[in-house]
């Protein structure tokens, strides 16, 4: 249990959850202000002076590292990237497949930010690793720091080899977007994972532990994955969860921001209207190269405008993109999207459902419009 002689906001039975208007979210590239917040318990208010992080495990030498030996002590890395809740798009799938279970995400929990600090490569090397097949070996995250819904503490796990990778650029983020760590995204330490869910980006970092195994904490073995569509409830589910591995890369996607469900549109003197939203690639195989919106339902396609893509370096980062279409006056009107990205990954035209709603890729959509 955390010391309660700590500061919080919120608690475990109201944690933070929230997600800024999609509309709003993409008025600019990198994610300023309003980004999503997602918790399991309350925000904890750390003093970065006395904070230490642990590395232990399969290492030669255990490391206790300050936040000032993280920064001062290691290269500085920067990547941009996208940092998105697993369940992201989770309203969607519940209103369009069927039921699930979850907070009830629309689109925009995501972010695209700056995060600056040490390579998790470079902490790892220096406390030497002997796990001599690193294929076998997991990453754990820990933080004792709050109590959590499902746990008395918070943790995740990704493989070993994708630590070590040089060009997967982990990193032990101090900075996001030119600052400090704010305090709700997880001050004064927490990791940044590019292209896996956000769920594997522990805030408020306490331990990182090298192992043959992937973390126990509830949130890797009993939330966060994609369990088959046998799975209808917490009783069909149980049986699943062990041999069901944890979500970790999330997949290529992309969203209609601008028109949203139900809006009435004023067309331009030519028949068209501007389409607006933003896209994702798939894990490391980004970045997208190609957004397409329909009008027809799917059956022919127009490929958008990429606007930004952090100059064509953005393997990690989200793109916006616009579209002008025409279209026919009248109700109940339909307008589709499509993100490809480098690894030719393309967006899924119906995932398929699961309990807890993670992962959703279906088409972006804007629906129910009324075109006059």
């Amino acid at each position: 249990m955390a010391p309660q002689s700590k500061v919080f906001d919120y608690s475990v039975d109201e944690p933070l959850n929230r997600e800024p208007p999609v509309k709003s979210l993409i008025s600019s590239f990198i994610t300023e202000d309003g980004a999503y917040d997602r918790n399991h318990g309350p925000i904890p208010h750390i003093d970065a002076e006395q904070h230490v992080v642990h590395v232990d495990g399969a290492v030669k030498k255990t490391l206790k590292l300050s936040v000032m030996q993280l920064k001062n002590d290691f290269p500085q890395h920067e990547v941009v990237c996208a940092l998105q809740c697993a369940g992201n798009r989770r309203h969607t799938m519940r209103t369009l497949l069927k039921e699930v279970d979850g907070i009830d995400w629309g689109d925009g929990a995501v972010m695209n930010c700056r995060w600056r600090g040490p390579r998790l490569r470079d902490v790892l090397e220096k406390a030497e690793i002997t796990i001599r097949n690193v294929k076998e070996g997991h990453v754990a995250f820990a933080s004792f720091q709050t109590e959590c819904q499902n746990d008395s503490w918070f943790g995740s796990s990704i493989e070993l080899t994708r630590a070590l990778r040089e060009d997967a650029d982990v990193i032990l983020a101090l900075e996001m977007n030119g600052k400090v760590l704010p305090i709700r995204h997880g001050y004064p330490v927490r990791v940044c994972t590019p292209g896996i869910a956000g769920a594997r980006a522990v805030k408020w970092l306490d331990r990182i532990t090298v192992q043959l195994e992937e973390s126990k904490n509830f949130y890797q073995q009993r939330d966060y994955k994609i369990l088959p569509p046998e799975a209808t409830d917490k009783e069909t589910a149980a049986k699943y969860w062990d041999v069901t591995p944890a979500i970790q890369d999330m997949p290529v996607n992309s969203v209609i921001a601008v028109p949203q469900n139900g809006d009435t549109i004023k067309l331009e003197p030519d028949r068209t209207t501007l389409v607006e939203g933003y896209g994702l690639p798939q894990g490391d195989q980004g970045p997208v190269v190609k957004v397409q919106v329909s009008t027809d339902n799917g059956t022919t396609w127009q490929d958008a405008q990429i606007k930004n893509n952090d100059g064509g370096r953005g393997k990690w980062c989200w793109v916006l993109w616009n579209a002008v279409v025409k279209l026919e006056k009248g109700d109940k009107c339909r307008i589709l999207s499509r993100a490809i990205d480098k690894g030719g990954n393309t967006q899924a035209e119906n995932p398929q459902w699961n309990l807890r709603g993670v992962g959703y890729n279906g088409y972006g959509e804007s629906r129910d419009l009324k075109i006059i």
